[in-house]
């Protein structure tokens, strides 16, 4: 029997996958349902998002006049919302809610397991986030929770499959890691020097886990830096000060900034969170991205 996703939308409350300009000049619904979506992302050649609807993947033209159609990807159909298309569209890569990185055909097909296994008593799972511009490495998040407390660390493993590499060294919590399109840069964000719980900023490094940078300084809690296609903006999603994680239903803004931080835009401002931008949504030509987001209607009594 396939595992549930836990998660559910609330009563009343519909999920919106917006198509957004890079200015945020325009916002489009493209599609709405009463079921819970997640995490859309673009295919390379422009014709297709992508998004996780409880545990699969399904395609939606980005106007929203074909689809959403199911990609097949039995037996493993309790995925999270961390998933990528390679640069070349042929493969889709995936986390599993068993806690590993699976690849398969992006018209759908056998899923082929990417990830180590780990002793049971580390309680290692895999996230997903980046994929470099090659397609040869992909950046993700390894959560251990063995030592009796959660550790995050930014890692890097082939997308063939092979040896874990760490670029962070668990001090701080970090999520979201993902390459510039020069590959000379991961975004990612991080507590790295906030004295308070939660208030995880934007930061950069090099691919070896060198010259780290803090980009963003405000009162916010800042996510899942998405760097554009042509490498000149940054969309991320920022959270109330005080969130702590990356929670379902907050009073959330979705911005862009330039690589280095500045330039800081609102583009949009909504009930979102935990399945809004994930992952990376730019378009191919870097004029629109796309999010979910999950207002709630009022219910008649």
């Amino acid at each position: 029997m396939r595992p549930i996703n836990q998660r559910r939308l609330r009563e009343g409350q519909i999920s919106e996958l917006v198509v957004a300009s890079y200015d945020g000049g325009r916002t489009d619904v493209i599609y709405e349902t009463g079921e819970l979506i997640e995490a859309p992302n673009w295919t390379p050649d422009g014709k297709w998002l992508i998004y996780n609807g409880d545990g699969r993947l399904f395609r939606i033209s980005p106007d929203g006049s074909k689809g959403p159609t199911r990609i097949n990807t039995a037996p493993i159909e309790d995925l999270n919302n961390d998933h990528l298309v390679s640069p070349d569209g042929r493969y889709l890569y995936v986390s599993a809610n068993d806690g590993h990185l699976y690849r398969v055909k992006a018209e759908g097909g056998d899923p082929v397991r990417i990830s180590n296994t780990y002793p049971p008593e580390r309680g290692f799972r895999y996230y997903l986030h980046g994929i470099s511009p090659d397609g040869g490495q992909l950046a993700y998040v390894g959560l251990e929770t063995g030592s009796g407390k959660t550790v995050t660390r930014v890692f890097l493993i082939p997308a063939s499959g092979g040896d874990d590499l760490a670029l962070t060294d668990g001090s701080h919590p970090v999520d979201g890691p993902e390459f510039a399109p020069q590959g000379d840069w991961i975004y990612f964000n991080s507590e790295q020097g906030s004295s308070a719980p939660g208030h995880a900023q934007v930061f950069r490094m090099k691919p070896d886990g060198t010259g780290i940078e803090q980009l963003t300084f405000d009162e916010r809690v800042n996510w899942f830096p998405h760097p554009s296609p042509d490498g000149r903006l940054i969309a991320y999603l920022s959270y109330p000060p005080g969130t702590v994680g990356h929670p379902a239903d907050r009073d959330v803004i979705v911005r862009t900034m330039t690589p280095d931080g500045g330039s800081i835009r609102d583009i949009d401002r909504f009930n979102g969170g935990q399945g809004t931008i994930n992952v990376a949504s730019w378009s191919p030509d870097s004029c629109h991205f796309a999010y979910v987001r999950y207002p709630l209607r009022q219910v008649e009594a």
